[in-house]
């Protein structure tokens, strides 16, 4: 008896194990990709959809649409950076480590997915035993880098506008907003609904933050890797000391050089301020309207729409009308909004545009003659 109760606290306590599946560079991109594509995802569709109630509220909080452009930024510099060591870390661990592309879909993630689905509905018995990476981690897996290109080749052209359209025509430019907005969303949704449900719902895969998965969960998801665990085959021995450093000795400085330009184009990309900032609106005044005759309603008279004009731009003084006699009423005690430089109703002259109404009269003799009957 005691020894069918050990026999079973053994296999117990076997399930129990963990095994090592991620190292501490993965676990720290995991962690890094997650945070960045979470502050990328917030304030970038509060941006796309910034009239919905949520959105105004966000950006409050936020500080404001500048500050929340600003970390938008910063967010899509640390997933381009991430990018970029990816690249490189991936290439190192196959150049020079030997170690298989496991990542690769093949046909067997074809039969797996199949025999998955048999599975499921009953038409099979047995779960198909699926390698290292299953053919939904690869789908996930490639979708994140499509998306990352997608999101990164059209940022890139959104934050310098002007850059790019030096380099291609201007319809590009809408074309991009459109793509990166609509991928953003595809982005969030597969990560909602996918990413969730097979890591956090189905059961929670803590590997990406342990490192360790549980020996239960192998078998579901990664039957053939703990085949060959087991087996003593997997992970591949490394190459000898030797071979590495040779093989080293050629990557790393090629994988420098290429890493070096490519922080130079980004930093060159994003720091070329060309983008159009965001400008506080111009005053609008309201035009003189003249009084309604006795008995017609009052029509509500229209904003000036040209107010300020920037200076620069005028390549010629603007001639006065001639002063047209009319009371200086209440109603008309702003001179500049229909006399000022930059109005449409007798404009005065440049130099006119720091005056102020209570000194108009002083030189213009007919108004002032009029204002004292």
């Amino acid at each position: 008896m005691m020894g069918a109760i050990g026999r079973e606290v053994s296999a117990m306590t076997e399930r129990a194990m963990k095994i090592i599946r991620f190292g501490l560079t993965e676990r720290v991109e995991h962690f890094l990709l997650l945070l960045s594509f979470t502050i990328l995802a917030i304030t970038g569709l509060v941006q796309k959809f910034p009239e919905a109630g949520l959105s105004l509220g966000l950006i409050r909080l936020l500080g404001g649409i500048e500050n929340t452009r600003s970390i938008h930024h910063i967010s899509a510099i640390v997933l381009i950076l991430l990018s970029i060591f990816h690249i490189f870390y991936v290439g190192y661990k196959i150049y020079v480590l030997k170690r298989p592309l496991s990542m690769l879909p093949g046909l067997k993630d074809v039969t797996d997915a199949i025999g998955l689905l048999k599975y499921n509905i009953g038409l099979s018995r047995q779960r198909p035993l699926m390698d290292r990476y299953n053919f939904g981690e690869k789908i996930e897996y490639w979708a994140v880098v499509w998306g990352t290109l997608v999101m990164a080749v059209s940022g890139y052209m959104l934050w310098n506008p002007v850059l790019t359209t030096r380099i291609l025509p201007g319809e590009f430019i809408p074309a991009a907003k459109m793509a990166h907005g609509y991928e953003a969303i595809l982005a969030v949704l597969s990560i909602l609904i996918w990413h969730v449900w097979h890591v956090h719902v189905k059961h929670f895969n803590k590997s990406m933050f342990t490192g360790a998965i549980d020996l239960e969960e192998m078998e579901e998801d990664h039957a053939l890797e703990l085949e060959k665990i087991e087996e003593g085959v997997w992970p591949p021995p490394l190459p000898p000391a030797r071979e590495r450093w040779r093989r080293a000795v050629l990557y790393l400085p090629l994988a420098g050089l290429l890493a070096i330009l490519m922080l130079i184009t980004t930093y060159y990309y994003f720091t070329e301020r060309t983008a159009i900032t965001t400008l506080p609106p111009a005053p609008v005044e309201e035009a003189y309207a003249p009084a309604a005759p006795p008995g017609l309603p009052t029509a509500t008279p229209a904003p000036e729409l040209a107010q300020e004009i920037p200076k620069r731009i005028l390549w010629r003084q603007i001639e006065p009308m001639p002063v047209q006699s009319h009371l200086v009423d209440e109603a008309r005690a702003d001179c500049q909004a229909c006399h000022g430089p930059y109005a449409y109703i007798d404009p005065g002259p440049l130099d006119h545009a720091e005056y102020a109404n209570d000194g108009c009269t002083e030189c213009h003799a007919v108004a002032k003659e009029v204002s004292q009957r």
